[in-house]
Protein backbone atom coordinates (compact mmCIF):
# COMPACT_ATOMS: atom_id res chain seq x y z
CA UNK A 1 0.00 0.00 0.00
CA UNK A 2 1.33 3.40 -0.97
CA UNK A 3 2.18 5.78 1.86
CA UNK A 4 -0.25 8.44 0.61
CA UNK A 5 -3.07 5.88 0.52
CA UNK A 6 -2.47 4.98 4.16
CA UNK A 7 -2.56 8.62 5.23
CA UNK A 8 -5.67 9.22 3.11
CA UNK A 9 -7.41 6.26 4.79
CA UNK A 10 -6.61 7.72 8.19
CA UNK A 11 -8.14 11.03 7.07
CA UNK A 12 -11.25 9.23 5.81
CA UNK A 13 -11.70 7.32 9.08
CA UNK A 14 -11.51 10.51 11.13
CA UNK A 15 -14.00 12.36 8.90
CA UNK A 16 -16.39 9.39 8.97
CA UNK A 17 -16.21 9.04 12.75
CA UNK A 18 -16.55 12.76 13.44
CA UNK A 19 -19.18 13.18 10.69
CA UNK A 20 -17.68 16.60 10.13
CA UNK A 21 -14.90 17.98 7.93
CA UNK A 22 -14.47 20.87 10.38
CA UNK A 23 -13.76 18.69 13.42
CA UNK A 24 -11.66 16.23 11.41
CA UNK A 25 -9.55 19.01 9.92
CA UNK A 26 -8.92 20.38 13.41
CA UNK A 27 -7.75 16.96 14.60
CA UNK A 28 -5.46 16.50 11.62
CA UNK A 29 -4.12 20.04 11.67
CA UNK A 30 -5.03 20.76 8.04
CA UNK A 31 -7.46 23.07 6.27
CA UNK A 32 -10.97 21.89 5.38
CA UNK A 33 -10.30 22.43 1.69
CA UNK A 34 -7.13 20.33 1.80
CA UNK A 35 -8.95 17.57 3.67
CA UNK A 36 -11.84 17.62 1.20
CA UNK A 37 -9.36 17.33 -1.68
CA UNK A 38 -7.69 14.36 0.05
CA UNK A 39 -11.01 12.52 0.38
CA UNK A 40 -11.95 13.25 -3.24
CA UNK A 41 -8.58 11.90 -4.37
CA UNK A 42 -9.11 8.70 -2.36
CA UNK A 43 -12.61 8.25 -3.80
CA UNK A 44 -11.23 8.75 -7.30
CA UNK A 45 -8.52 6.11 -6.84
CA UNK A 46 -11.00 3.61 -5.37
CA UNK A 47 -13.70 4.40 -7.93
CA UNK A 48 -16.48 4.69 -5.32
CA UNK A 49 -18.05 7.44 -3.26
CA UNK A 50 -17.20 7.00 0.41
CA UNK A 51 -19.01 9.93 2.01
CA UNK A 52 -22.35 11.62 1.54
CA UNK A 53 -22.03 15.35 2.09
CA UNK A 54 -24.89 17.69 3.04
CA UNK A 55 -24.88 21.24 4.37
CA UNK A 56 -25.30 19.96 7.93
CA UNK A 57 -23.44 16.68 8.21
CA UNK A 58 -21.23 14.10 6.59
CA UNK A 59 -22.09 10.39 6.69
CA UNK A 60 -20.45 7.30 5.16
CA UNK A 61 -22.03 5.58 2.16
CA UNK A 62 -22.48 1.79 2.10
CA UNK A 63 -18.98 1.54 0.61
CA UNK A 64 -17.69 3.89 3.30
CA UNK A 65 -19.31 1.84 6.07
CA UNK A 66 -17.70 -1.30 4.69
CA UNK A 67 -14.30 0.38 4.51
CA UNK A 68 -14.67 1.62 8.09
CA UNK A 69 -15.56 -1.84 9.41
CA UNK A 70 -12.68 -3.57 7.62
CA UNK A 71 -9.88 -1.00 7.65
CA UNK A 72 -10.70 0.79 10.91
CA UNK A 73 -9.82 -2.14 13.21
CA UNK A 74 -6.53 -2.64 11.34
CA UNK A 75 -5.43 0.90 12.10
CA UNK A 76 -6.49 0.42 15.73
CA UNK A 77 -4.22 -2.64 15.83
CA UNK A 78 -1.36 -0.53 14.46
CA UNK A 79 -2.03 2.14 17.10
CA UNK A 80 -2.02 -0.54 19.80
CA UNK A 81 1.25 -1.97 18.48
CA UNK A 82 2.88 1.46 18.46
CA UNK A 83 1.61 2.06 21.99
CA UNK A 84 3.11 -1.27 23.04
CA UNK A 85 6.48 -0.17 21.67
CA UNK A 86 6.39 2.88 23.93
CA UNK A 87 6.15 0.49 26.87
CA UNK A 88 9.85 -0.19 26.32
CA UNK A 89 10.54 3.25 27.73
CA UNK A 90 11.59 3.40 31.34
CA UNK A 91 8.68 5.63 32.28
CA UNK A 92 4.98 5.00 31.44
CA UNK A 93 3.77 7.55 28.91
CA UNK A 94 0.87 8.41 26.65
CA UNK A 95 -2.48 10.19 26.56
CA UNK A 96 -5.60 8.63 28.08
CA UNK A 97 -8.98 9.99 26.95
CA UNK A 98 -11.94 9.51 29.28
CA UNK A 99 -15.59 10.51 29.17
CA UNK A 100 -17.64 10.96 32.34
CA UNK A 101 -20.39 12.98 33.94
CA UNK A 102 -19.46 16.13 35.81
CA UNK A 103 -20.11 14.52 39.20
CA UNK A 104 -18.01 11.43 38.42
CA UNK A 105 -15.15 13.58 37.17
CA UNK A 106 -15.18 15.86 40.22
CA UNK A 107 -15.77 13.29 42.96
CA UNK A 108 -13.96 10.19 41.66
CA UNK A 109 -11.62 10.90 38.75
CA UNK A 110 -10.03 14.14 39.91
CA UNK A 111 -9.21 13.09 43.51
CA UNK A 112 -7.40 10.04 42.11
CA UNK A 113 -5.65 11.99 39.35
CA UNK A 114 -4.47 14.59 41.85
CA UNK A 115 -2.55 11.85 43.66
CA UNK A 116 -1.64 9.80 40.58
CA UNK A 117 -0.28 12.26 38.02
CA UNK A 118 2.63 13.71 40.02
CA UNK A 119 4.19 10.22 40.04
CA UNK A 120 3.84 9.85 36.24
CA UNK A 121 4.73 13.16 34.53
CA UNK A 122 4.71 11.57 31.05
CA UNK A 123 1.08 10.40 31.32
CA UNK A 124 -1.51 12.88 30.04
CA UNK A 125 -5.24 12.61 30.76
CA UNK A 126 -8.13 14.23 28.89
CA UNK A 127 -11.61 14.16 30.44
CA UNK A 128 -14.67 15.07 28.36
CA UNK A 129 -17.82 15.83 30.36
CA UNK A 130 -20.85 14.14 28.82
CA UNK A 131 -24.22 13.08 30.24
CA UNK A 132 -25.07 11.04 27.14
CA UNK A 133 -24.45 7.35 26.55
CA UNK A 134 -21.31 8.00 24.53
CA UNK A 135 -20.05 5.34 22.13
CA UNK A 136 -16.47 5.29 23.39
CA UNK A 137 -15.26 3.16 20.48
CA UNK A 138 -16.68 5.42 17.78
CA UNK A 139 -15.53 8.56 19.59
CA UNK A 140 -12.07 7.07 20.22
CA UNK A 141 -12.12 7.30 24.00
CA UNK A 142 -9.93 4.92 25.95
CA UNK A 143 -12.62 4.45 28.58
CA UNK A 144 -15.79 5.91 30.01
CA UNK A 145 -17.43 6.21 33.41
CA UNK A 146 -21.05 5.25 34.11
CA UNK A 147 -23.02 3.78 36.96
CA UNK A 148 -22.63 0.01 37.03
CA UNK A 149 -26.16 -0.78 35.87
CA UNK A 150 -25.80 1.25 32.65
CA UNK A 151 -22.54 -0.22 31.34
CA UNK A 152 -23.10 -1.81 27.92
CA UNK A 153 -22.73 -5.55 27.45
CA UNK A 154 -19.37 -6.74 26.16
CA UNK A 155 -17.39 -4.11 28.04
CA UNK A 156 -14.83 -4.71 30.76
CA UNK A 157 -16.23 -2.97 33.83
CA UNK A 158 -14.15 -1.93 36.85
CA UNK A 159 -15.82 -0.49 39.98
CA UNK A 160 -14.24 2.83 40.95
CA UNK A 161 -16.66 4.06 43.63
CA UNK A 162 -18.97 2.62 46.31
CA UNK A 163 -22.71 2.12 45.84
CA UNK A 164 -24.76 5.29 45.47
CA UNK A 165 -28.22 6.61 46.39
CA UNK A 166 -30.29 9.37 44.88
CA UNK A 167 -31.87 12.13 46.96
CA UNK A 168 -34.83 14.45 46.36
CA UNK A 169 -34.02 17.79 47.97
CA UNK A 170 -35.39 21.30 48.28
CA UNK A 171 -34.60 24.48 50.17
CA UNK A 172 -36.29 25.01 53.56
CA UNK A 173 -37.95 28.14 52.14
CA UNK A 174 -39.53 26.06 49.38
CA UNK A 175 -41.38 23.90 51.93
CA UNK A 176 -42.81 26.85 53.89
CA UNK A 177 -45.68 27.01 51.40
CA UNK A 178 -45.79 23.40 50.21
CA UNK A 179 -46.46 20.07 51.86
CA UNK A 180 -43.49 17.69 51.44
CA UNK A 181 -44.28 14.75 49.10
CA UNK A 182 -44.99 11.44 50.83
CA UNK A 183 -44.93 9.23 47.74
CA UNK A 184 -43.29 9.78 44.33
CA UNK A 185 -46.62 10.52 42.64
CA UNK A 186 -46.97 13.62 44.86
CA UNK A 187 -44.13 15.19 42.87
CA UNK A 188 -46.60 16.10 40.11
CA UNK A 189 -47.92 18.80 42.48
CA UNK A 190 -44.46 20.29 42.99
CA UNK A 191 -42.10 22.48 41.02
CA UNK A 192 -39.17 20.28 40.04
CA UNK A 193 -35.85 21.04 38.36
CA UNK A 194 -35.32 18.84 35.32
CA UNK A 195 -32.22 17.38 33.66
CA UNK A 196 -32.19 17.00 29.88
CA UNK A 197 -30.29 13.98 28.61
CA UNK A 198 -28.34 14.71 25.40
CA UNK A 199 -28.51 11.09 24.20
CA UNK A 200 -32.24 11.11 23.54
CA UNK A 201 -33.00 14.81 23.91
CA UNK A 202 -35.66 14.02 26.51
CA UNK A 203 -36.04 14.91 30.15
CA UNK A 204 -34.77 12.44 32.72
CA UNK A 205 -37.55 10.57 34.54
CA UNK A 206 -37.02 10.39 38.29
CA UNK A 207 -36.68 6.74 39.35
CA UNK A 208 -37.88 5.34 42.67
CA UNK A 209 -38.23 1.93 44.29
CA UNK A 210 -39.66 0.61 47.53
CA UNK A 211 -40.35 -2.96 48.62
CA UNK A 212 -39.75 -4.18 45.06
CA UNK A 213 -42.14 -1.63 43.54
CA UNK A 214 -40.59 0.61 40.89
CA UNK A 215 -42.04 4.03 40.05
CA UNK A 216 -40.82 6.48 37.38
CA UNK A 217 -42.16 10.02 37.55
CA UNK A 218 -42.07 12.65 34.81
CA UNK A 219 -41.80 15.88 36.76
CA UNK A 220 -42.46 19.46 35.70
CA UNK A 221 -41.13 22.88 36.60
CA UNK A 222 -39.77 26.18 35.34
CA UNK A 223 -36.17 25.05 34.94
CA UNK A 224 -34.36 22.50 32.77
CA UNK A 225 -30.57 22.16 32.88
CA UNK A 226 -27.91 20.07 31.20
CA UNK A 227 -25.67 19.79 34.27
CA UNK A 228 -26.24 18.72 37.86
CA UNK A 229 -24.28 21.69 39.24
CA UNK A 230 -26.92 24.16 38.05
CA UNK A 231 -29.71 21.96 39.39
CA UNK A 232 -28.11 22.13 42.82
CA UNK A 233 -27.71 25.91 42.61
CA UNK A 234 -31.36 26.36 41.66
CA UNK A 235 -32.54 24.05 44.46
CA UNK A 236 -30.55 26.03 47.03
CA UNK A 237 -32.24 29.20 45.75
CA UNK A 238 -35.69 27.70 46.34
CA UNK A 239 -36.75 27.25 42.70
CA UNK A 240 -37.94 23.70 43.24
CA UNK A 241 -37.00 20.13 44.07
CA UNK A 242 -33.92 18.50 42.59
CA UNK A 243 -33.04 14.82 42.10
CA UNK A 244 -29.31 14.39 42.73
CA UNK A 245 -26.91 11.91 44.29
CA UNK A 246 -26.42 11.84 48.05
CA UNK A 247 -22.80 12.77 47.55
CA UNK A 248 -23.73 15.95 45.70
CA UNK A 249 -26.06 17.19 48.45
CA UNK A 250 -24.43 15.78 51.59
CA UNK A 251 -22.82 19.07 52.66
CA UNK A 252 -26.03 21.03 51.99
CA UNK A 253 -28.07 18.62 54.07
CA UNK A 254 -25.53 18.77 56.89
CA UNK A 255 -25.60 22.59 56.88
CA UNK A 256 -29.43 22.56 56.54
CA UNK A 257 -29.34 24.50 53.28
CA UNK A 258 -31.47 21.71 51.81
CA UNK A 259 -34.13 19.35 53.15
CA UNK A 260 -34.47 15.75 51.96
CA UNK A 261 -37.76 14.02 51.14
CA UNK A 262 -38.76 10.54 49.87
CA UNK A 263 -35.57 9.00 51.31
CA UNK A 264 -37.35 5.66 51.81
CA UNK A 265 -38.01 5.52 48.05
CA UNK A 266 -34.32 5.85 47.10
CA UNK A 267 -32.50 2.52 47.55
CA UNK A 268 -28.76 2.08 46.84
CA UNK A 269 -27.55 1.13 43.36
CA UNK A 270 -24.22 0.21 41.76
CA UNK A 271 -21.81 3.15 41.85
CA UNK A 272 -19.48 4.44 39.16
CA UNK A 273 -17.62 1.94 36.98
CA UNK A 274 -14.80 2.54 34.51
CA UNK A 275 -15.54 0.61 31.32
CA UNK A 276 -13.64 -0.11 28.11
CA UNK A 277 -13.85 -2.57 25.17
CA UNK A 278 -12.81 -6.15 25.92
CA UNK A 279 -10.73 -6.24 22.72
CA UNK A 280 -8.76 -3.19 23.73
CA UNK A 281 -5.02 -3.79 24.26
CA UNK A 282 -4.27 -1.72 27.38
CA UNK A 283 -1.03 0.23 27.62
CA UNK A 284 1.06 0.32 30.75
CA UNK A 285 -0.13 3.87 31.43
CA UNK A 286 -3.77 2.81 31.11
CA UNK A 287 -3.29 -0.21 33.40
CA UNK A 288 -1.67 1.98 36.04
CA UNK A 289 -4.56 4.44 35.98
CA UNK A 290 -7.17 1.66 36.15
CA UNK A 291 -5.43 0.19 39.18
CA UNK A 292 -5.29 3.61 40.85
CA UNK A 293 -9.02 4.18 40.23
CA UNK A 294 -10.17 0.67 41.24
CA UNK A 295 -12.48 0.79 44.24
CA UNK A 296 -11.52 -1.52 47.08
CA UNK A 297 -14.22 -2.06 49.66
CA UNK A 298 -13.07 -1.36 53.22
CA UNK A 299 -12.25 -4.45 55.24
CA UNK A 300 -14.38 -4.56 58.37
CA UNK A 301 -12.70 -5.65 61.57
CA UNK A 302 -14.01 -8.91 62.96
CA UNK A 303 -15.72 -8.78 66.31
CA UNK A 304 -13.99 -10.69 69.08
Amino acid sequence: MRRETASDLVAFLIVAREQSFTRAAAQLGVSQSALSQTIRGLETRLGVRLLTRTTRRVSPTDAGERLMSTVGPRFEEVDAALAAVTELREKPAGTIRLTATENAAETVLWPTLERFLPHYPDINVEIVIDYGLTDIVAQRFDAGVRTGETVAAGMISVPIAPDMRMAVVGAPAYFTQRTPPKIPQDLTDHRCINLRLPTHGGLYAWEFEKAGREVNVRVDGQLVFGTAALMLTAARAGFGLAYLTEQQVRADLSEERLVRVLADWCPPFAGYHLYYPSRRQPTQAFNLLVDALRYRRPIRAMKT
